[in-house]
């Protein structure tokens, strides 16, 4: 039984660990969106507003920390009483993975609103990690599935190698 549990808690650490590795960042690719045509538009900031980009609860959080914590649960006392306890013990657990796995896929962000000099205007979430400033040129990339805003190659830093 112990070596059972010990499996449960391992795969579910696993699973939580897997579920943190998405990026909203203008800085990050897939390896299928580096294989893509992307078609750039110029523009200026008009403003940015810091956010928070959580990623959509997918249950992982939810369903480990109520695994675990029913069978933490379980070992306590016997009978009707162990029962109990993992039943306790699996909300508890599946309320606070619900928690971790939150905290764990939050990140800062900006809200980009950008006006292409054909007059449009765009609103971009992204991940904050590049600065952006009001009045700042930038080319606004979309490959038909993401839009990223990034300075224009004239501001754009070199690559350090």
């Amino acid at each position: 039984m112990k070596f059972v549990n010990t499996m449960v808690i391992a795969v579910a650490a696993a699973s939580l660990g897997l579920a943190g590795c998405a990026s909203d960042s203008a800085n990050t690719y897939s390896r299928s969106q580096a294989m893509r045509t992307a078609t750039a538009q110029a523009g200026t900031v008009e403003s940015v507003r810091s956010v928070r980009i959580q990623n959509d609860t997918n249950a992982i959080g939810t369903i480990a920390g109520g695994v675990i914590g029913g069978a933490a649960g379980s070992q306590i006392g016997g009978g009707n009483g162990a029962i109990v306890a993992g039943v306790l013990g699996a909300i508890a657990g599946g309320v606070a993975g619900n928690q971790i796995e939150k905290q764990g896929t939050t990140q800062n962000a900006y809200e980009l609103t950008v006006r292409l000099d054909n007059g449009q205007r765009l609103v971009i979430t992204q991940a904050a990690d590049m600065a952006f400033s009001v009045g700042q040129r930038v080319d606004v990339v979309s490959d038909g599935q993401t839009t990223r805003v990034v300075p224009t190659s004239q501001q754009a830093v070199p690559v350090q190698r």
